[in-house]
C-alpha cells in the first residue's frame, strides 16, 4: 500500500471508530461506545509505539512521543473519547500532510508522466512507429504537433515552434531555426518537424532530468530535522508541566489534558509541509532540490564557490577584438580568416566562423587548403592567400607581435593571427565570455545573504584573475586540479555553510564535497548533475539566487508555523494545567492549532513578493536590440583600428581614416544611441521600478554624444599637411575614451536587456 493510501485508510478507520462510538453513546450502548473508542485508541497507540521505538533506535528526538503518552494516559484513565479524538486528529493530520506533500510534488511527478514512450523514424523512405528506447544517434525522426521531443537532436525543418516550459518554466513558445540543437522533453507547439537524433533516449537531456526527479522522490528527505531541534526542548517542558499539574491538583486528568494539548502536530506537520512546498516552488522555476536536507542547508548558506568555465562564463570562446597589423579593414580580416577556417574543426576556427556569421559577413569557400593540426590553416580566398593560426606558424616577429601578445596576457585572451599574401594582416583575440546574467547574479546573492564568494578554476592565474576582477569575486583559486578543488571546498566549509556551483565532470568531486553541490543544467547523465544536491535544469546562473530566496522563505515559513503553533500549544497547556480544559476539549483545540500551522506552511507553495512575475520585454524586441549591437560591432572595431593607425609610425596617412570614421559615427552610431535615448529608454523605464531608473545609462549617452562631437570638431579643423603631435595626442585620447565607453555601454545595455527579457528570448542572446 502506498503512503498516500495508508494514511487516508488509517484516517477513515479512526473516523469510523469515532463515529461508531458516538452512535453507541446516542443509543445508550456503553459497550459499543467504549469498545469502539478504546479500539481506535489502542490501534493508534500500537502504531505510535512502533514508530517511536524506531525513531529512538536511530537516536532521534521522537516527536511522536508526546502523542504516545497522551493516548496511553487516556486509555489508563479510561478517557476513551479523548484517546479516540487524539487518534482521529493524528490520522487526519498525517493524511493532510500526505495530501499537501503530494500536491507540492506534482511538478516533479509531471516530469515522469511526460516522458515520451514512442516516436516516428524514417526507414527506407517510410515512417515507422518505434519505442523511444530504439532511437540511435543519426536517426531521422518526425515529431508531430503536440508530441514531446524524444531525444536531443538537430532541427532539419526550416523552423519549429516549441513549448520549452517543462525545462525552462517559461510558458511562451520559442521559435527555432534549421540547424539549431533541440533538447528532449520540449513539446512541438507548431507544425510537424523533422530532426536528426544526436543521442539515444538514455543519454538525452530529458532522461537525465527524469532520473534526477526519481532520485528526488525516492530519497528519504530529513524534513523533520528542524522539528527535532524544537522537540528536544518541547518534550521535557511538556512532561514537567504535566507532572506539576498532577502534583499540584492531585488530578491525573489534568496531566492528561496537558499532554493532549501538547501533542506536537505543528512540529510533525508544519515543517515538512513548508519545506516540501518550497521544493515544489523551486521545481516550478527549473530548480531541482533533491532533498529537504539540501533545502535547509541552502537556506543557511554563507559561502558560495564557483567553477569558472561554463558556470561564471559561457564556456565558449567569442571574438572580443580585432587588432589590425596592416592596411586591411578589420571586417575584411575577419571575413577572410573565417572563410579559410570553414574547413577546420578546431574550436578557435569554429568561434571565428560563428562570429563572422553573426556579423552577416559574406564567406567564400577556400581553395588549395592545407592544415597543420594545432598550428593553423591556409588557403586561397578570392585569389588571395590567407593563413590563420599561431604566430610561429605564420612566421611573425617584431614589436607588433610583442604588443599583441602582451595585450592577450593582460586581458586573459587567446588569439589567432592572420596573414594575407604573406604580410601580417591582424590578430583575432578570443576569450571565454562572462555570462550576461553573472554580474547581476552575484549582486543578488550578496543581497540574499551570501557573505563570501570564491572562484576555483583549473585555468591559468592571469585568466582567472581577469574574470574575477571583472566580477568582484572575493577570492580566486586558480590552476587547481579536481583533487585541489575538493581540498579548497573543505577549507571553505570551516567558514560556514558552503555551496559549490559547477558544470562538468571535473567539478563533480567538489560538488560532492560541499555542504550543497549545485550543478548547472541536467545535461544527460552528466557526473556533476548526479553528484549535486541541487540541479539548475535551465542553463542560467540567475536561478541560483532564486533558489536561495525560495529556500530561505520556505525555512522562514516553517519556523513561523512552528513558533505560532507551539506558542498556542503552550497557552493551551497552561489552561489545561489550570483545569480550564478537559482532555477532549484539548484535543479539539490542538486540531485547530494544527489547521493554523498547516495553512501557514502552505504559503511556501506560492512565490514571495520578489518571485512574482513582472512585465517583460518580448522576445522579438530583445532579438532586435541585440542584433543592432551586433551590427555596430564593426564601428567599434573601426574606432580601435583608427586609434592604432594614428599611433603608428606614419600618422600622416590617418587623415582619410579619421574623416571616414567621423562619417561612420554620425551616420550609424549616433542615430542608434539617440533612438535608444528617445524611444527605447522610456519603454524600458516602464518595466523598471524607482524614479528615473535609467538615469545613469542616459548619462553615458550624453558622454558618448560629447566625445563624438569633440572628435567631429577636431576632424573638421584638421590642418593641411602633417598632423601636429598635440592634435594626435588629443585624437588618440578621444578615440580610446570613446571605444572604452562604447564597449562598457553595450555590455551594460545587454545585461539590462537580459534582466528584463522574457525567458524565451534568452537563446537569442547567448
Amino acid at each position: 500500500m502506498t503512503a498516500n493510501r495508508y494514511h487516508f485508510t488509517l484516517f477513515a478507520v479512526c473516523l469510523t471508530a469515532l463515529a461508531t462510538g458516538a452512535l453507541g453513546w446516542l443509543l445508550g450502548n456503553t459497550a459499543l461506545q467504549n469498545g469502539a473508542w478504546l479500539a481506535v485508541s489502542l490501534l493508534m497507540l500500537a502504531i505510535l509505539a512502533v514508530e517511536t521505538v524506531r525513531t529512538l533506535a536511530r537516536r532521534e528526538a521522537g516527536i511522536d512521543l508526546l502523542a504516545l503518552l497522551a493516548i496511553a494516559g487516556a486509555v489508563l484513565l479510561q478517557e476513551y473519547l479523548a484517546g479516540a479524538v487524539i487518534a482521529v486528529m493524528l490520522a487526519s493530520g498525517r493524511a493532510l500532510e500526505e495530501y499537501a506533500a503530494g500536491r507540492a510534488r506534482r511538478e516533479l511527478s509531471a516530469l515522469l508522466a511526460r516522458a515520451p514512450r514512442i516516436t516516428h523514424r524514417f526507414e527506407d523512405g517510410e515512417l515507422v512507429e518505434i519505442p523511444v528506447a530504439q532511437v540511435r544517434p543519426g536517426d531521422r525522426l518526425l515529431v508531430r504537433p503536440g508530441e514531446v521531443l524524444p531525444v536531443d537532436g538537430l532541427l532539419l525543418s526550416d523552423t519549429a515552434l516549441l513549448d520549452e516550459s517543462a525545462l525552462t518554466g517559461e510558458a511562451m513558445p520559442v521559435s527555432r531555426q534549421r540547424g539549431e540543437r533541440l533538447s528532449s522533453g520540449v513539446v512541438n507547439a507548431g507544425e510537424a518537424l523533422e530532426m536528426r537524433a544526436l543521442a539515444d533516449a538514455a543519454s538525452s537531456t530529458y532522461a537525465g532530468i527524469v532520473r534526477l526527479a526519481e532520485q528526488a522522490q525516492e530519497a528519504k528527505a530529513p524534513f523533520t530535522r528542524l522539528a527535532d531541534r524544537y522537540a528536544l526542548l518541547f518534550i521535557p517542558l511538556t512532561l514537567l508541566l504535566a507532572g506539576a499539574a498532577w502534583w499540584w491538583s492531585g488530578d491525573a486528568v489534568r496531566a492528561l489534558a496537558v499532554l493532549v494539548v501538547a501533542t506536537p502536530c505543528p512540529l510533525i506537520l508544519a515543517v515538512p509541509i513548508a519545506l516540501v512546498s518550497a521544493t515544489s516552488q523551486a521545481a516550478r522555476r527549473g530548480i531541482l532540490v533533491k532533498s529537504g536536507g539540501a533545502l535547509e542547508l541552502l537556506a543557511q548558506a554563507e559561502v558560495m564557490m564557483f567553477d569558472k568555465t561554463g558556470t561564471l562564463t559561457t564556456g565558449k570562446a567569442r571574438l572580443v577584438e580585432i587588432v589590425p597589423a596592416g592596411g586591411e579593414e578589420p571586417e575584411e580580416v575577419l571575413r577572410l580568416a573565417a572563410s579559410v577556417d570553414q574547413v577546420s574543426q578546431h574550436v578557435t576556427a569554429q568561434a571565428i566562423v560563428a562570429e563572422a556569421r553573426r556579423r552577416d559577413l559574406r564567406l567564400e569557400m577556400p581553395a588549395k587548403v592545407s592544415e597543420v593540426p594545432g598550428a593553423g590553416v591556409d588557403g586561397i580566398v578570392a585569389g588571395r592567400r590567407v593563413r590563420v593560426g599561431q604566430a610561429d606558424y605564420l612566421g611573425l616577429e617584431g614589436d607588433w607581435l610583442r604588443q599583441v601578445l602582451r595585450r592577450m596576457s593582460y586581458q586573459g585572451c587567446s588569439g589567432a593571427f592572420v596573414a594575407i599574401d604573406g604580410q601580417p594582416a591582424g590578430a583575432l583575440l578570443l576569450a571565454d565570455q562572462i555570462r550576461l546574467e553573472t554580474p547581476r547574479t552575484l549582486r543578488s546573492l550578496h543581497r540574499a545573504g551570501i557573505r563570501r564568494t570564491v572562484m576555483v578554476s583549473g585555468d591559468r592565474q592571469d585568466v582567472a584573475e581577469t574574470i574575477a576582477g571583472a566580477l568582484g569575486i572575493d577570492a580566486v583559486l586558480a590552476e587547481r586540479s579536481p583533487a585541489e578543488k575538493v581540498a579548497a571546498v573543505r577549507a571553505e566549509r570551516a567558514r560556514g555553510v558552503t555551496i559549490m556551483v559547477g558544470d562538468g565532470i571535473n567539478a563533480a568531486p567538489a560538488l560532492a564535497a560541499a555542504h550543497v553541490g549545485v550543478a548547472m543544467g541536467a545535461r544527460g547523465a552528466a557526473a556533476s548533475a548526479e553528484a549535486a544536491d541541487v540541479v539548475l535544469l535551465v542553463d542560467r546562473l540567475d536561478r541560483l539566487p532564486e533558489a536561495l530566496v525560495i529556500a530561505r522563505r520556505g525555512r522562514r515559513i516553517a519556523l513561523q508555523s512552528v513558533t505560532v503553533g507551539m506558542s498556542l500549544a503552550v497557552a493551551g497547556m497552561l489552561c489545561a494545567a489550570a483545569g480550564w480544559l478537559t482532555p477532549v476539549a484539548g484535543a479539539l483545540l490542538q486540531e485547530a492549532i494544527d489547521v493554523i500551522a498547516i495553512l501557514n506552511a502552505l504559503r511556501a507553495l506560492r512565490p514571495g513578493p520578489d518571485g512574482r512575475r513582472r512585465p517583460r520585454l518580448p522576445a522579438d524586441v530583445v532579438e532586435h536590440l541585440y542584433r543592432e549591437h551586433q551590427q555596430l560591432l564593426p564601428v567599434l572595431d573601426r574606432v580601435d583600428a583608427v586609434a592604432a593607425v594614428i599611433a603608428g609610425p606614419a600618422p600622416e596617412v590617418a587623415r582619410d581614416e579619421l574623416m571616414a570614421l567621423d562619417v561612420l559615427l554620425r551616420e550609424q552610431l549616433l542615430p542608434h544611441e539617440r533612438e535608444d535615448e528617445e524611444v527605447l529608454y522610456p519603454r524600458l523605464a516602464e518595466l523598471l521600478s524607482g524614479f528615473d531608473p535609467l538615469g545613469a545609462m542616459s548619462r553615458t549617452h550624453r558622454e558618448i554624444f560629447h566625445l563624438a562631437r569633440l572628435f567631429s570638431r577636431l576632424v573638421e579643423d584638421l590642418p593641411e599637411g602633417p598632423l601636429a603631435e598635440v592634435e594626435l595626442v588629443e585624437l588618440r585620447r578621444i578615440l580610446h575614451s570613446l571605444a572604452a565607453i562604447l564597449r562598457l555601454h553595450f555590455a551594460q545595455e545587454e545585461e539590462l536587456f537580459q534582466s528584463i527579457a522574457a525567458e524565451d528570448a534568452q537563446p537569442a542572446m547567448a
